[in-house]
């Protein structure tokens, strides 16, 4: 990377690490407030994100043998949002409640401009500095996915007044967490393989 990629590609991810933690904030008050584990999960996604960002930010100047293990840890870190999001699915089955429809699309709605903002900052960097970039990326176009999701949810609660849709979006967005895991871990796997060779 030139110097001059490299400083805003800086930029961009301390831009999206901040966001991540303004919101997390929003959203986590939210779903405490109106019991929902689709916006629990995706402020414990906002708030590893924002760790995720600032990981990569320090990292940027490393070797690429340091970045792959570094990718490899992020993809651990990528499981926490989805252990988090199990452990309240088994609270809500045990203590059902019906998160407020209406709050619950317009969180998802704020949080889905925040991550495609940030997925639209990033997708341009994300062929640089391989796994690091990748998770980035990866991470803030999935959290705008599972916005979406979370907005059908709102919706389906108000149709159904049921507490279901919130469970389902929850468990999708653990799912994807999953799978963004998965392809951070073969990406830095790539990585250090290069880097030996």
């Amino acid at each position: 990377m030139t110097p001059q990629t490299t400083a805003s590609l800086r930029r961009a991810i301390l831009i999206v690490a901040l966001a991540n933690l303004a919101y997390f904030s929003v959203e986590f008050v939210m779903a405490r407030r109106i019991g929902s584990v689709s916006l629990f999960a995706d402020s414990v996604d906002f708030l590893e994100d924002a760790s995720v960002n600032l990981l990569i930010l320090a990292a940027l100047s490393w070797s690429e043998k340091s970045r792959a293990k570094v990718g490899l840890g992020l993809a651990a870190l990528l499981l926490v949002p989805g252990l988090a999001t199990l452990w309240t699915i088994v609270t809500k089955v045990t203590h059902p409640q019906v998160p407020d429809p209406g709050l619950l699309s317009i969180t998802g709605l704020g949080a889905l401009g925040v991550n495609l903002a940030c997925a639209l900052l990033l997708a341009r960097y994300r062929e640089h500095a391989g796994s690091l970039t990748q998770a980035a990326f990866l991470s803030a176009r999935n959290d705008a996915l599972a916005n979406i999701a979370i907005i059908l949810a709102g919706l389906a609660t108000a149709a159904t007044h049921a507490f279901w849709p919130d469970l389902i979006v929850g468990l999708g967005i653990a799912a994807m967490n999953l799978d963004a895991a998965k392809e951070v871990w073969q990406a830095a796997r790539r990585e250090g393989v290069e880097a030996k060779a």
